[in-house]
């Protein structure tokens, strides 16, 4: 089946100026950083205590997402990956492409009592490109595009000659090794995750002439299909996008933060230049993960604005019967949300979305046939789609 990332992206760089479209991405990879804490806590109590959610009910809201078919790609451990991908076959027959976190460099490490963290971030891999792509080393040629074939690698520089040569240098290995096989991959560049190595009034210009140095010396073959990068502000924003249009930019969430935090972000990267959202804890902890993912698109497709869209994902959690994390007038503040992945640093079935995170009972069709349409409309029949999903959910 087509998919919306392959369709977007080509019409981006057909008009990088006039082009409105915009991917949305969940990152659903959180495993390789927080251990059991990753799926986040339960919605129930038990025995009186909260817990968290177990793999399989991760896994099953990942399922939900895709079927759901508001999100253009699916990041996931190379294991939940296999699960879905290979065995499931989820994605044959969707327009969302699979992902994998290619790399978990140190300073994801962020499990319970760890200290590694915090200190300067060196380069490592799990997962396997192979793996990745048909589930065992060393694949065939014609078994390469049967499991997720492409990849977020991540690097962290920390202003260090030593630190920052060795984590280019696996880099440049790994795209080597991409390229080879044919796999596609998109850039990751968090902030330095060592307090002090660049003055704070620079951090958002460091790391986009980091960017722009390490990529001038790769071609088109083994360049990124996409950045993900903290918002750096609208000015370096722009400056970034202007600079090269074709170097296309996403922006990732950070911690949780209020819901106008979410909202207000993709707005404002979308307004600046951006041209990907790709938000993990922010959908994540959301107290219903399809409704908030249902109103960034919304947001994106000039549906509603940030202020707006908090209220009437308030709305929708009170005909759900949901209880908000936050009052509304608490939920629409503006906070500081981390930046590193640790969280430092700041800067169809139904159209209704049923009470524990699925689709309302009583539709037809599914969310991967209205999905078929979306590729095909144009953004101004999707602004009216998007509408109409949003008036039926409202009941209105």
């Amino acid at each position: 089946m087509k998919k919306t990332l392959e369709h977007k992206l080509a019409a981006i760089h057909a008009d990088p100026a006039g082009c409105r479209e915009f991917l949305i991405a969940d990152a659903k990879d959180a495993d390789m950083a927080f251990g059991i804490g990753a799926p986040g806590m339960s919605p129930e109590r038990h025995d009186g205590e909260l817990r968290f959610r177990t793999l399989a009910e991760y896994r099953e809201q990942i399922r939900l997402i895709v079927r759901q078919a508001d999100v253009d790609i699916m990041l996931m451990s190379a294991s939940t990956s296999e699960v879905l991908t290979l065995q499931d076959r989820l994605f044959d027959d969707s327009p969302v492409t699979p992902a994998i976190r290619a790399n978990d460099t140190t300073d994801i490490w962020v499990f319970r009592g760890s200290r590694i963290g915090g200190e300067a971030s060196r380069p490592f891999r799990s997962a396997s490109i192979d793996h990745a792509q048909c589930g065992r080393l060393d694949c065939g040629p014609d078994e390469r595009t049967r499991g997720a074939n492409l990849g977020l690698y991540s690097i962290t520089f920390n202003n260090d000659r030593d630190r920052d040569l060795e984590a280019l240098e696996c880099y440049a290995q790994f795209r080597d090794e991409a390229e080879r096989k044919g796999f596609r991959h998109f850039l990751e560049v968090f902030y330095p995750n060592v307090s002090g190595v660049v003055a704070p009034e620079l951090l958002p210009q460091f790391i986009c002439d980091a960017i722009v140095r390490t990529l001038a010396g790769v071609t088109s073959s083994s360049r990124p299909m996409f950045l993900k990068i903290p918002f750096p502000g609208p000015r370096v924003l722009e400056e970034l996008v202007a600079y090269d249009p074709h170097l296309v930019v996403g922006v990732l969430g950070g911690s949780a933060g209020t819901t106008r935090d979410a909202f207000q972000l993709i707005a404002d990267a979308r307004r600046h230049g951006a041209r990907i959202a790709l938000f993990g804890r922010k959908i994540n902890q959301a107290e219903n993960q399809l409704a908030f993912i249902r109103f960034l698109r919304l947001i994106v497709e000039d549906a509603l604005s940030a202020e707006e869209a908090v209220r009437a994902y308030h709305s929708v959690l009170e005909k759900l019967g949901l209880h908000p994390h936050r009052p509304l007038s608490e939920d629409q503040e503006l906070t500081s949300t981390g930046t590193s992945y640790g969280g430092g640093g700041s800067t169809r079935r139904s159209t209704s979305v049923g009470r524990n995170g699925g689709e309302a009972a009583g539709g037809s069709g599914s969310g991967a046939t209205d999905a078929k349409k979306l590729t095909e409309m144009t953004a101004e029949e999707r602004l009216a789609y998007h509408r109409a999903r949003l008036n039926r959910a409202l009941g209105e």
